[in-house]
C-alpha cells in the first residue's frame, strides 16, 4: 500500500485591503472564529494594521487587517492610508474585499492601481452577497476578472459565514512553502492593553455620533492583574479634540461615560476570562489628529 505524500506546510502574510466599511475586520474575525479587530457600521473604524493568525494542519495565514483606503486630507488619515499601502508592499499576498452591495468603482480604482504596481498575488472577496441578487453576481465576477489576474474571486458573506472555507483554501494556495511564524495557539500578536484600548474605542464609535468617534483616541495608562482578587485593573484615558466633545463623551450626570464603560467592561471580561475594573477618564488634547508630536504622545503605531 503506497502512502499518500504529506502536504508541505505553507505560511505567509496576507494583507486584507479595501475601501472603508466593506467588512474587512468582520471578515477576519469570522475566519479566525474570535474577535481580534473591532468592527462597527461606521467607516474608518480600523486605524492601524492588526494581525490575526489562522493555523491549520498544513498552513498558517497571518492576516494583516488594514485601515480602509480613502481620500485622506488630515495627517492622521494620511498615515492610516500609508499603513495600508505599505502592508500591500510587504506581504506575500493580498485579499481585496469589495462590498458587493455598495459598489464604488471610482474609489476602487485606487486599490486596483496599487495592486497593479506591486503585482502581488491576490484573491478578491465579494462580500455581503446576502444583500445582493444572485443574478447580479456573475456580471460582477466577470467585470473584476478582466481588471486583474486574481488567483480567485470568491463570493462571501462574512456575517452569514458563507463562502469562508472556500476563501481560506484559495488564500492558502497563494502562500509560499515554509514553517509557521507563530505558535499554533496564537490568534493575534496584539498586546492585551492595545486590545483593551480598541474595545473601549469601539464602544465610543457605537454610542456617539457625527464627528465624535473620529475625534477620540484611547490610551491605556495602566493594565495590571490583582491575583488575590482575580481582577484585572485597567485605567484608560479617552482623548478628544474640544471641550464640547468632552461634555458629550461624559454625558449628562456622567451617563454616557458610564454606558461606554459598562459595555467595554462586559466585553473585556468575556475576552480575558476574568473580572475587570475599568477606570475611564476623559481629557482634551486639541488638534491631536493634525500634529505628529501629538500622535506620538498618544502612542499611535505609525512611526
Amino acid at each position: 500500500m503506497t502512502e499518500t505524500p504529506k502536504k508541505k506546510f505553507r505560511s505567509g502574510f496576507v494583507a486584507i485591503v479595501g475601501l472603508p466599511n466593506v467588512g474587512k475586520s468582520t471578515l477576519m474575525n469570522q475566519i479566525l472564529g474570535t474577535k481580534v479587530a473591532i468592527a462597527t457600521p461606521k467607516p474608518q473604524t480600523t486605524r492601524f494594521n492588526i494581525r490575526g493568525i489562522l493555523t491549520g494542519p498544513d498552513y498558517q495565514i497571518v492576516f494583516v487587517d488594514t485601515p480602509g483606503i480613502h481620500q485622506a486630507r488630515e495627517l492622521f488619515n494620511r498615515l492610516m492610508v500609508e499603513q495600508a499601502v505599505r502592508a500591500i508592499e510587504e506581504v506575500d499576498g493580498v485579499l481585496w474585499v469589495v462590498d458587493a452591495s455598495d459598489r464604488r468603482p471610482t474609489e476602487e480604482e485606487k486599490i486596483l492601481e496599487i495592486l497593479q504596481k506591486t503585482e502581488k498575488p491576490a484573491v478578491l472577496a465579494l462580500n455581503k452577497i446576502d444583500l445582493v441578487k444572485k443574478a447580479e453576481l456573475l456580471p460582477m465576477i466577470d467585470f473584476f476578472s478582466r481588471l486583474y489576474p486574481f488567483r480567485a474571486i470568491v463570493p462571501v458573506s462574512a456575517l452569514e459565514r458563507d463562502g469562508l472555507s472556500e476563501l481560506v483554501e484559495e488564500l492558502v494556495a497563494l502562500l509560499p512553502e515554509g514553517p509557521p511564524y507563530y505558535p499554533p495557539e496564537m490568534v493575534t500578536d496584539q498586546p492585551e492593553r492595545v486590545l483593551a484600548a480598541e474595545i473601549i474605542r469601539e464602544k465610543l464609535f457605537m454610542l456617539t455620533r457625527q464627528e465624535i468617534p473620529y475625534s477620540t483616541a484611547v490610551v491605556v495608562e495602566e493594565f495590571r492583574e490583582d491575583p488575590e482578587k482575580d481582577l484585572l485593573y485597567i485605567q484608560a484615558t479617552i482623548y478628544v479634540e474640544k471641550d464640547s466633545q468632552k461634555g458629550i463623551v461624559i454625558g449628562k450626570g456622567g451617563q454616557m461615560l458610564k454606558k461606554i464603560g459598562t459595555l467595554a467592561r462586559e466585553e473585556l471580561e468575556f475576552l480575558f476570562g476574568k473580572r475587570v475594573y475599568l477606570d475611564l477618564w476623559v481629557k482634551v488634547l486639541k488638534g491631536w489628529r493634525k500634529e505628529e508630536r501629538l500622535l506620538r504622545r498618544l502612542e499611535m503605531p505609525f512611526f
